[in-house]
C-alpha cells in the first residue's frame, strides 16, 4: 500500500474498485487526473461501499456526467489571472501556482480540469513573471501559494520560491495551501521544515475533510511544523457523503485543533464539473453549520463559506450577506454587489 494508484488496474489490484470497472475508471482518468497514495488508501475500509475516505478519492464513472450550471472555472480563476499562475482577486492578497501537481487528485476538485495536466503547469518565467507582478505592487500583503498542491515542489525548489517571496518587503506573509501533511504525511521532513522558517511568517493551511484523515502519521507530521514554529490553520469541504453530519464535523474540528490546527474555513461545495454526487444544498449546509456552532468551541468554528461562481469571491454564509430569494439565493460580494445563487 506504499505506492500511488494512477490507474483504473492499480485500484482494482488494491481492491478499491472491481476488476470489471478498471476500464471505465480510466476513462474518467483521461479527463480528470487520478492519484491515491498508499497512505490514504490504507484508511479505506473495502466493506464499506459508503467510505467517506474512498468517496473523496477513489474515481467514480458518474464524473464523466456534466450537471446543469456545472463550470469548468467554477470560482473564476481565469477573470482574475493577469500573469499564468497568479490569480489577483483581492486587493491585499493573491494565490501563486507554482505546480498543478498534487500527491493526491481529490473528485470535488474546482481545478480538477488541469490539476495534473503537464500542458496547463506554469513555467519557470510564469513564475518569474508573477513574482515581478507581486514586487511591483505594494497593496498586495499576503502570497498564497496553492495550486496543484505547492508541497510537490522539490525542497529546492520550494526554498527558492520562498526565498524570492521572503526578500519583498511588502509582504506581511505567506500562506501555503496544501493535502500533503495528510496525504503523504512523510513529506514534512526536518528539512522541509526548515525550508518555511523565513523572516516573513509562513502559514501552513492543511486541508482536511475527515477526522479518519487525522491519523498517528498526520498528527506527527502537525507536531513536526508546530515545533518548528509553523502556525496550522485548516480547510474543510462541506462533503455530501462524507462529513454532512455535525457529529462528524465536531470530531474532525476537535480533532484539529488537538494537533494545533486552528479550524479556519468550511467551504461549500463548487460547481466543478462532474461533481454533483458531492453537493448539497445552501439550507442544509447552514443547518450544519450551526449544528456545528453548537457543538464545539470558538477555537474549533470555522467560517463557513460560499466562493460565489465567477469570481466575485468568498462570502461567508452564516450573515446576511446571503439570504434566501424565491427559489434560489442572493450573495452579496465584497463591493456590495448582489449576485443569484442557485442549488
Amino acid at each position: 500500500m506504499s505506492a500511488t494508484l494512477r490507474s483504473g488496474r492499480d485500484l482494482a489490484a488494491a481492491g478499491l474498485i472491481g476488476t470489471g470497472d478498471a476500464a471505465a475508471i480510466d476513462a474518467v482518468g483521461a479527463r480528470y487526473s487520478i492519484a491515491v497514495p498508499g497512505p490514504l488508501a490504507a484508511l479505506i475500509d473495502r466493506n464499506d461501499p459508503a467510505d467517506p475516505i474512498a468517496r473523496q478519492f477513489v474515481p467514480d464513472v458518474s464524473e464523466l456526467a456534466d450537471d446543469p450550471g456545472e463550470l469548468d472555472d467554477p470560482i473564476g480563476d481565469g477573470a482574475h489571472s493577469p500573469v499564468r499562475g497568479l490569480v489577483h482577486r483581492y486587493p491585499d492578497r493573491v494565490l501563486l501556482m507554482p505546480t498543478l501537481a498534487c500527491p493526491v487528485y481529490c473528485r470535488y476538485c474546482f481545478r480538477r480540469d488541469r490539476v495534473g495536466r503537464s500542458a496547463e503547469a506554469p513555467r519557470p518565467a510564469d513564475i518569474d513573471a508573477a513574482l515581478d507582478y507581486i514586487r511591483a505592487r505594494p497593496e498586495i500583503r499576503e502570497a498564497i501559494l496553492t495550486g496543484g498542491d505547492p508541497l510537490s515542489l522539490s525542497d529546492a525548489r520550494l526554498d527558492a520560491l520562498l526565498g524570492a517571496l521572503d526578500e519583498i518587503p511588502h509582504l506581511v506573509d505567506i500562506r501555503i495551501h496544501t493535502r500533503a501533511p495528510v496525504a503523504t504525511p512523510e513529506r514534512v521532513t526536518g528539512r522541509f521544515v526548515a525550508t518555511l522558517q523565513r523572516t516573513t511568517p509562513v502559514w501552513v493551511a492543511l486541508h482536511c475533510n475527515h477526522p479518519r484523515e487525522l491519523t498517528p502519521a498526520v498528527a506527527a507530521a502537525c507536531d513536526r511544523l508546530t515545533r518548528g514554529g509553523i502556525p496550522l490553520v485548516s480547510q474543510t469541504v462541506l462533503l455530501r457523503g462524507v462529513n454532512d453530519d455535525a457529529d462528524v464535523l465536531a470530531a474532525l474540528m476537535r480533532g484539529l485543533l488537538a494537533l494545533k490546527v486552528k479550524p479556519y474555513y468550511l467551504h461549500h461545495p463548487d460547481k466543478a464539473r462532474g461533481t454533483a454526487r458531492f453537493r448539497l444544498g445552501l439550507d442544509e449546509g447552514r443547518r450544519l453549520a450551526e449544528a456545528l456552532s453548537d457543538r464545539v468551541s470558538g477555537l474549533a468554528r470555522p467560517t463557513y463559506v460560499l466562493d460565489i461562481p465567477g469570481g466575485f469571491g468568498k462570502v461567508p454564509v452564516l450573515s446576511d450577506r446571503v439570504r434566501r430569494d424565491g427559489d434560489g439565493w442572493i450573495a452579496i460580494d465584497r463591493t456590495g454587489e448582489a449576485h443569484r445563487y442557485s442549488d
